[in-house]
């Protein structure tokens, strides 16, 4: 008798589960490659997307009948697809009432900030000093291909320079990052983007953000890890720096265009401009608790 099999016990068990769950051996229908998941996986990258744009507007409610037109699937695919959202912090559900889009404030991104440099930074450190041949080349080719878009930097092409910012950022961690490290700062890098758009929007912006990139990659490839990840830090905290100062001049931040508004409304929204431009105290639970949490082991 095979030791897999001992005599009289798996029989007795099998026969066991049959009668205890009829349906436990039947192989599940839902599963990654179905024509439901990829509807899910759809509109969730799509919504995702679109919040990370500003349609819809931070704070916005979500109203699951507009929006299950606009995205073509069904209420069920969008709730998931919402409830997805909610794990990525970029929706905030609200028990009964339903779901509304996080809002965003200055102190939110100032710890997204800080936990992006205490995390990057390192890993560029850890990355500088183990990197080979191949990391070099994988640096030194999506620094080529970021470079080719960002000078200059169209408005049309902002979406695509997004994905090669991030590939540039990653390939830079790539020799001193675990996957940990990897889904951690996706998700940061995500609800830096909503920041971004803003920063990237204010006329009297002087930022050389290709300048930037070019100091990092260098002082990369030279191998100084200390001033690449001082140069790295200045760069991650510029985002930031240059909203507070605008907002110290008075511009008024996070604001949704009135047209915008009148539009939600006849839409069948209800939500006020100030519901819409939040810049007060830190308005997301997941970052404020794990910055608190980086912030006691440093």
């Amino acid at each position: 008798m095979s030791a897999l099999a001992p005599e009289g016990g798996l029989v007795a068990k099998r026969a066991m589960l049959k009668q205890v769950s009829p349906n436990a051996a039947q192989p599940p229908t839902d599963d990654e490659n179905s024509p439901s998941r990829t509807l899910i996986e759809r509109a969730y990258g799509e919504l995702r997307d679109d919040i990370v744009d500003g349609r819809p507007a931070p704070g916005e409610k979500l109203r699951v009948e507009h929006l299950r037109t606009r995205y073509g699937v069904g209420a069920g695919t969008l709730r998931e697809a919402i409830t997805r959202l909610v794990s990525d912090a970029l929706v905030v559900a609200e028990g009964q009432r339903g779901f509304r889009v996080a809002p965003i404030a200055l102190d939110d991104l100032e710890e997204l900030t800080r936990l992006r440099v205490h995390i990057e930074i390192d890993a560029l450190r850890r990355s500088i000093v183990c990197g080979d041949a191949q990391w070099r080349e994988q640096v030194r080719q999506s620094y080529q291909e970021l470079s080719a878009v960002e000078q200059p930097l169209r408005a049309e092409d902002r979406r695509r320079w997004e994905q090669l910012n991030n590939r540039f950022h990653e390939s830079l961690i790539g020799a001193g990052a675990s996957a940990w490290t990897f889904k951690v700062l996706r998700l940061l890098s995500r609800h830096g983007e909503r920041y971004r758009r803003y920063a990237m929007a204010l006329s009297d912006s002087a930022r050389d953000v290709h300048a930037e990139h070019a100091e990092i990659f260098e002082l990369s490839m030279a191998g100084q890890d200390a001033r690449a990840a001082l140069a790295l830090e200045a760069h991650i905290r510029a985002t930031h720096d240059l909203l507070k100062r605008a907002r110290r001049d008075g511009v008024l931040l996070f604001q949704r265009p009135a047209t915008d508004i009148r539009q939600a409304e006849a839409n069948g929204g209800s939500q006020s401009e100030g519901e819409l431009a939040d810049e007060g105290h830190t308005s997301c639970p997941h970052v404020r608790n794990f910055a608190r949490h980086v912030e006691k082991k440093r």
